[in-house]
């Protein structure tokens, strides 16, 4: 997708990565860019459009894709991420209410606008929902959720013409990873590779250092591989699951 001249709407749009990727699309010559947060953003653009969303708030998202006519691409980047050890149960639903149900959620309400314009939805995830990272045990199983749910979104609205992205993303400079010691890719150059991904087609993009040294395996990977199996199965079979 070349975004000139589209509309986007990104979630989680007041900082990090998220705050990135909105500077990156109004640079592309984004049309229209909805930037939904918590809180404010500091951009300053005509083509911007802010949106209170908090994407474990229902009636926040019913709001936000009511005032949305038309839409080419969603961006699901809010997220949460803590350190623990799977002592507190509540800090798991809070990353799966997140990271998981609040992507779902936001992806469904806005599925007529996408279904219009045979756009797309981008799901920001991470090399964490393909292995766990041990410090983070409650992110990393919300990521490999959400990695398995942008797997099945792929699959049923390849139909309706809406084509679904994951981004594998390494560790990048946010607040999220402040106690990470370790290389770190600044927020905009992984928009710009998330971006990037996108005008290539790329079905998984891995848009930073980090990940991108795991693409060519991931693409020939098992993992991979069974999910062209399973998708094939749903295309030539879809009477076995009804």
């Amino acid at each position: 997708m070349d975004i000139t001249d589209k509309t986007v709407f990104i979630t989680g749009a007041n900082r990090g990565i998220g705050h990135a990727l909105v500077l990156e699309a109004l640079g592309r010559g984004a049309r229209r860019v909805y930037a939904a947060s918590r809180s404010g953003i500091d951009i300053v653009d005509p083509r911007l459009f802010r949106v209170l969303l908090d994407v474990t708030n229902g009636s926040h998202i019913t709001a936000a894709s009511g005032a949305v006519g038309e839409l080419d691409l969603l961006i699901n980047n809010a997220g949460v991420a803590t350190y623990g050890d799977l002592a507190n149960l509540d800090d798991l639903e809070q990353h799966l209410a997140v990271n998981l149900f609040g992507t779902l959620n936001v992806s469904r309400a806005f599925l007529p606008q996408l279904g219009r314009s045979h756009g797309a939805i981008v799901n920001l995830l991470s090399l964490a929902g393909i292995a766990s990272v041990p410090i983070m045990p409650a992110y990393s199983i919300s990521k490999a959720a959400a990695l398995n749910l942008t797997q099945s979104l792929r699959s049923f609205l390849a139909p309706a013409g809406v084509r679904v992205h994951s981004v594998l993303l390494g560790p990048i400079d946010t607040d999220m990873t402040r106690d990470l010691h370790l290389p770190k890719t600044a927020p905009a150059m992984a928009a710009r590779g998330i971006f990037d991904g996108l005008a290539a087609g790329d079905e998984d993009i891995f848009p930073d250092p980090a990940s991108q040294r795991l693409a060519d395996s991931w693409n020939g990977g098992v993992s991979k591989e069974l999910e062209r199996q399973f998708r094939a199965f749903m295309l030539d079979a879809p009477s076995a699951l009804a």
